[in-house]
């Protein structure tokens, strides 16, 4: 690999560039991430980040001619003035990753969609699963929900750096450096939008595989997650594609095959990203042809995910003097999975419409609880500002006898 750069080319640079839309097999080096906002290279206070990330698997190829089509498609919209697309790129920054295993696809590229070889081309260079790479956090939630501990932002192991390969390096570190808040990885091999967990709490019984439902504690939000893909999506919805049945085509991933290391468990356990799952053909790498009816099938369900993201909750936390404050806790009764304020103060909590009781917390501050409700539209803004607490100093029992000295000598009567 000539590098493992995270390039960011900026909405302005990449829509002079755009070409005509076409319909083929495209070829790149490096990771390259191509961000689309109207002040690129910088976090927006309060406008949320959101990633696409292809490619995973070298061979399963769609995912990645997809999300390049997808940034001709926004580039072109948003210089012919689209309404939608123009809003989307206002309030939302967007990162695509088209191929986060650019030495697989060149293998699998190589041997040509007519080739039988079903896994060539699925690993990296080192012949290493990606989605089988990251640092395994289910195995300490199922410790914590067992024996008691957190379940979300759960830390790294000091050595996770030489545990991992350079491309899964990479993309963590890019996580991150980012306060990310929704996020979809695509994928081939069957057409269903899957959600966490995807590793069950018994991985292996007996030596095979099983399955089991793993839901996590905002599994009705992953439900709703993958429904708005696979039913904006042409076809995924039917729920019968490639030989399987999935209904409404979502899945529970555990319930499906339960799988370690991977990608989307580790957004949700480390990070305040939450990331489904999207596989989206029965052929990994489908013939140049088939392409435009591909891109057809998903182009809505693309956009409609990304704007998925403002919902919910989100606001400012700030200190008695308006400081920003930095990771934060944001809390929601009922919910137990905590969400952080990002470097600029502000914080994003995905959720259904209801009402909740949410309360943030600070070291060093008096926590503040406040009830909202949220509808079905625009996220609802919910600021907290938190006072510094005042340390509680506790007498001595000199100090108490001596008060009480003190109101006996001058009480009346």
């Amino acid at each position: 690999m000539s590098g493992l750069l995270s390039v960011f080319l900026h909405l302005f640079l990449l829509c002079k560039l755009a070409a005509p839309v076409t319909f083929r097999h495209r070829r790149y080096d490096d990771l390259y991430v191509l961000e689309f906002s109207d002040y690129p290279g910088i976090h927006e206070p309060l406008e949320p980040e959101v990633k696409y990330v292809g490619n995973m698997h070298g061979n399963e190829v769609l995912g990645r001619e997809l999300l390049l089509q997808l940034s001709e498609f926004l580039c072109e919209e948003f210089r012919s003035a689209n309404p939608r697309i123009l809003r989307l790129v206002q309030d939302t920054r967007i990162h695509i990753m088209p191929s986060m295993n650019p030495d697989g696809y060149e293998v699998a590229a190589a041997q040509g969609p007519d080739a039988s070889g079903y896994l060539v081309g699925r690993n990296n260079a080192n012949g290493v699963d990606l989605n089988r790479n990251f640092p395994d956090l289910n195995t300490y939630i199922y410790y914590n929900e067992k024996y008691g501990g957190p379940n979300h932002h759960l830390p790294l192991p000091d050595n996770w750096k030489s545990q991992v390969e350079p491309e899964t390096r990479a993309v963590i570190q890019w996580i991150r450096s980012l306060n990310f808040v929704l996020s979809a990885n695509l994928h081939g091999g069957a057409v269903v939008a899957n959600y966490p967990y995807d590793k069950s709490l018994e991985h292996r019984f007996r030596g095979f595989r099983r399955t089991a439902n793993t839901p996590t504690p905002d599994d009705k939000l992953f439900q709703k997650l993958a429904k708005v893909y696979s039913y904006a999506h042409g076809w995924m919805h039917h729920g019968w594609n490639c030989g399987d049945y999935f209904p409404d085509g979502i899945t529970n991933g555990a319930s499906w095959y339960s799988l370690s290391k991977g990608m989307q468990d580790f957004n949700y356990l480390h990070t305040n990203c939450f990331e489904i799952t999207l596989e989206l053909s029965c052929d990994k790498f489908p013939r140049q042809e088939e392409l435009q009816r591909e891109w057809l099938g998903n182009r809505e369900a693309l956009i409609q995910f990304l704007e998925q993201v403002h919902q919910g909750i989100k606001g400012m936390v700030l200190d008695e003097n308006n400081n920003y404050l930095p990771k934060a806790v944001i809390s929601v009764s009922g919910i137990n999975h905590d969400v952080t304020s990002g470097d600029h103060g502000d914080y994003f909590r995905l959720l259904l419409p209801g009402t909740y009781t949410v309360t943030a917390t600070a070291p060093g501050f008096d926590p503040k609880t406040v009830t909202v409700t949220v509808g079905p539209g625009e996220p609802k803004r919910v600021d907290f500002q938190l006072k510094r607490s005042i340390p509680q100093v506790t007498e001595s029992p000199a100090q108490h006898l001596e008060a009480d000295s003190y109101q006996s000598k001058y009480s009346p009567g």
